[in-house]
């Protein structure tokens, strides 16, 4: 055994071996050479390289990718081993050249030089102008923003090459909002439009009213509850008691599946976006309006086509068992949030007494799942008004509705359930049933680290191995100043929630079994799901085909949809960042109550409490003294005072500069 022991230590040298914890695993792939891999993603949602020859997987270094290029699931790299402390000094891959990334395209301030133009790009990955002759300027002024291609990618790693490009859009006088609205949109490759076969397919759908082998709930009490500004009814609840003293808590989702075939246009155009994009002014939608606002929506008082989850609950509301069914049902009232809310609070109005009676299962539901396993997270989101001119007159924290966690609540109960009903099937019948589940794994330990540090200048420590220490940790920074920065970095800590066939749970949630399926309008997994579960509730004679089928294209759907995801995410943000450059840029010179939501090298992030915009204090914008960043104890220290920042305290800051293009904010300190 010890020889053995030193015969492994000997090959951990030569890196032939890796080791994770007590064990040892053989590295076949070559340290000593440039390696062949394609990025996909880990279990964690983030992306790492799959070598292709030996199929092992391998975390990329942080920082290192390609100058100039988006990694994007699906690109195939040259790589090559190299140790790394930022996972454990174990082999990592740093990426050397990207093979197959395809076209690049970026948007930017278009200058005018006569013969030859000059692009300056709103981009995080190219940091070169790019130059345009004169012959690709399609019309383009000085000073609008444009949308080009790159005709010289390769060359963005070139310390001394031009790149050079051609105009493909002129998208409008640069800083101006509808501007960079277009800019997003081209940016994330977000189409508004639809194909023309894909409208004609929709436009000849009508609504099917024929319900055989559906079960008919017209006649019952159910009810959508929905922003206030929703147009795409995809949920709606019901409640019923039985003379036992259990309920049944009923989920009604759009059966959107009914008339989205496979492989049909529509669907394929679905797949392709995979999600509804929702930015501040404007949706990007997954499905045509006629569909996803019309013939799919729940509206009140028309028949709709929905599939249906039935929850019997106990006397204290512990799910006892469940049904999923073909349904059709009749929306008696579409409430907004506020109007569920104004019912549960005074009990008066339209079906009080089932709202009240949803209101205290929720309430229970959610005090028994934060006690088991469940991260309860907190974050802000805010919310722009505007004048009748379009402008952007005031931003507000949303405020997070006991009506809103009511629905949260039984949507994740739908989610679960229908999950839980393929696993029980595939232990039934002893077959690996493949499904779509919604997964979250553990959290990356070395961001976890950082937490841990981060959050000692607070006075708090947490046990980054104990799930229970994070909860106290959420409990205890409860309308603290610090709650939000805390929450957000322990968001940021954690991996990322993607779709997969494997099942390994829900961290965040504390399931065992999740997916998605109460979204179908402005989902494509849950789209798919309800095909899925459809075909496994009916179990004929072509079952095992199905599962075969399902075998072949899910995780195909669970890439595109993930990668899909994360790019709205991203758009969505880089909304929401444009309409608060826009409102504080009609505030410069005026001054604001801050919190210091981070520090840098360079300055100090600063967030403006009511309106929760952030902005940056630069070091050479503060005249009192020259402040240096300590990263070991994530402060900032004037060299001469000696004074003090650090995350989460108070500051007054006057708006100093804004540049909508790039939607940086600059702040400067006032003593």
């Amino acid at each position: 055994m010890e020889l053995l022991k030193k015969e492994l230590r000997e090959l951990h040298k030569e890196n032939k071996v890796s080791r994770e914890k007590k064990y040892y695993r053989i590295n076949l792939v070559n340290d000593k050479e440039i390696n062949k891999g394609e990025i996909i993603f880990g279990k964690d949602g983030r992306i790492i390289i799959r070598d292709i020859q030996s199929d092992q997987e391998i975390n990329i270094i942080k920082n290192k990718d390609v100058a100039g290029f988006r990694l994007n699931v699906g690109d195939k790299v040259e790589y090559k081993l190299v140790r790394s402390k930022e996972f454990n000094n174990e082999l990592s891959g740093e990426i050397v050249n990207i093979i197959s990334a395809g076209k690049k395209y970026v948007s930017g301030k278009f200058e005018n030089h006569q013969s030859y133009g000059i692009v300056f790009p709103d981009s995080r990955e190219v940091k070169k102008d790019i130059i345009i002759s004169s012959e690709h300027f399609l019309n383009a002024r000085d000073g609008d923003k444009v949308y080009i291609e790159i005709i010289n990618p390769g060359d963005i790693n070139e310390e001394f090459s031009d790149l050079r490009g051609k105009i493909l859009e002129v998208l409008g006088k640069a800083g101006e909002r509808g501007t960079e609205e277009k800019s997003i949109i081209r940016k994330f490759n977000l189409v508004k439009e639809f194909p023309k076969d894909v409208e004609k397919e929709a436009s000849a759908i009508k609504i099917d009213y024929d319900i055989k082998d559906r079960t008919d709930l017209r006649d019952k009490i159910i009810f959508t509850i929905d922003p206030e500004d929703a147009k795409d009814f995809d949920d709606a609840v019901s409640i019923e008691k039985n003379e036992d003293g259990t309920v049944v808590l009923g989920v009604h989702i759009a059966d959107v599946s009914h008339y989205v075939r496979e492989n049909s246009p529509l669907d394929q155009e679905a797949f392709k976006r995979a999600t509804s994009v929702y930015l501040v002014k404007n949706v990007v939608p997954m499905l045509p309006e006629k569909l996803s606002n019309d013939i799919c929506s729940l509206k009140p008082d028309e028949d709709r086509l929905t599939f249906s989850v039935f929850m019997t609950l106990s006397k204290r509301y512990a799910l006892k068992k469940f049904e999923i069914k073909k349904t059709v049902i009749n929306s008696k009232r579409r409430f907004t949030y506020e109007e569920a809310q104004n019912i549960i609070d005074t009990g008066k109005g339209d079906f009080a007494e089932e709202l009240l009676l949803m209101y205290k299962i929720s309430k229970s539901i959610t005090l028994t799942r934060l006690k088991e396993e469940s991260l309860d997270f907190d974050s802000n989101e805010v919310k722009f008004k505007f004048s009748k001119k379009g402008e952007v007159e005031d931003i507000v924290v949303k405020e997070r509705l006991e009506s809103m966690r009511l629905i949260e609540e039984f949507m994740l109960l739908a989610n679960k359930c229908a999950t839980m009903f393929v696993n029980e099937l595939s232990k039934k019948n002893k077959v690996n049933y493949p499904f779509i589940y919604r997964s979250h794994d553990i959290p990356n330990k070395e961001k976890m680290n950082e937490l841990s540090e981060f959050v000692k200048q607070f006075g708090y420590n947490i046990n980054i191995d104990d799930k229970n220490s994070i909860r106290k940790l959420l409990t205890e920074i409860k309308d603290k100043p610090e709650e939000f920065i805390i929450n957000n970095l322990l968001i940021r800590s954690m991996a990322k929630a993607i779709y997969t066939t494997k099942n390994i749970g829900h961290y965040g949630l504390g399931f065992k079994d999740y997916t998605h399926f109460t979204s179908p309008i402005r989902r494509y997994p849950d789209l798919v799901v309800h095909r899925v579960l459809y075909d496994y509730i009916r179990d004929g004679d072509e079952i095992l085909k199905e599962i075969e089928h399902y075998k072949r294209i899910l995780p195909e759907v669970c890439k595109q949809s993930s990668v899909m995801e994360q790019n709205a995410e991203q758009a969505e943000r880089e909304s929401v960042k444009l309409m608060q450059s826009e409102y504080i840029s009609r505030h410069i010179g005026e001054e604001f109550e801050g919190i210091v939501s981070g520090i840098v090298q360079f300055g100090m992030f600063i967030e403006i409490m009511d309106i929760l915009v952030e902005g940056m204090v630069r070091f050479r914008d503060i005249s009192d003294d020259y402040y240096e960043f300590d990263q070991k104890k994530h402060i900032a220290v004037g060299r001469r005072k000696r004074k003090v920042f650090r995350a989460g305290q108070k500051v007054k800051i006057k708006v100093l500069r804004v540049n909508k293009e790039s939607k940086k904010i600059d702040f400067t300190l006032i003593n």
